[in-house]
């Protein structure tokens, strides 16, 4: 894979071996057979990341029961994750359990999460990937805007029902306005299907049917 080249949804992500504050792994085939959210932050000690990973750790436990790890990186040393950890456990009572990579931007240029004109800083990227290695949503926030770790979950969440129920997800799922919390069913390819599923399933039409999840 080029420098800077940002890989695409539907490719597998590159192989990447890095040094953690959980010790060394190698990505993604340390995390074969689980989903995992792979996220940039700008830098340790700055304020909008700290309270993403308090956010992101207040959710862990709902990541890992859609068997998901995470994962924090930024272009620092492992020391500074180490210490700010610490003081994100001492002033604010909460214990980071995922693992930070240490990256010295091999990471960052690889994925192409470095901020143009921010000298090292990566950009606040997003890469949601399955247990087979397959990138499946990716997500870049500028530096000034903190990430909604709620969307997060929801989007790996989604992806599951997706994958395994061969459906499609409204906007706002599972809120969504107009058909609440069902899910859409891909629409018909040819007259015959088409006819029988305004049978089948509620629909507004042939090729807007949704359906409630099982």
């Amino acid at each position: 894979m080029m420098e800077n080249r940002i890989p695409l949804i539907g490719e597998a992500m590159p192989e990447l071996k890095v040094v953690t504050t959980r010790g060394e792994k190698t990505i993604p085939n340390d995390y074969a057979g689980q989903w995992f959210v792979l996220f940039s932050h700008p830098a340790d000690f700055t304020p909008v990341c700290t309270t993403e990973f308090v956010a992101f750790q207040k959710r862990y436990d709902k990541f890992k029961e859609l068997n998901c790890e995470l994962i924090g990186m930024s272009i620092d040393q492992v020391f500074a994750h180490i210490k700010w950890e610490q003081w994100i456990e001492e002033n604010l009572d909460v214990e980071i359990q995922f693992p930070i990579i240490a990256d010295d931007g091999t990471v960052g240029k690889q994925l192409g999460m470095i901020h143009p004109g921010k000298g090292s800083n990566t950009v606040r990227a997003v890469f949601i990937v399955d247990p087979n290695g397959i990138i499946r949503a990716i997500l870049y926030y500028p530096q000034e805007l903190g990430r909604n770790m709620d969307e997060v979950l929801r989007m790996v969440k989604a992806l599951q029902i997706s994958e395994k129920n061969g459906v499609a997800m409204p906007a706002n799922w599972p809120e969504n306005e107009i058909i609440g919390d069902s899910v859409i069913v891909p629409p018909a390819s040819d007259v015959e299907n088409a006819k029988k599923r305004l049978t089948e399933y509620d629909n507004f039409d042939w090729w807007f049917c949704h359906k409630k999840l099982d």
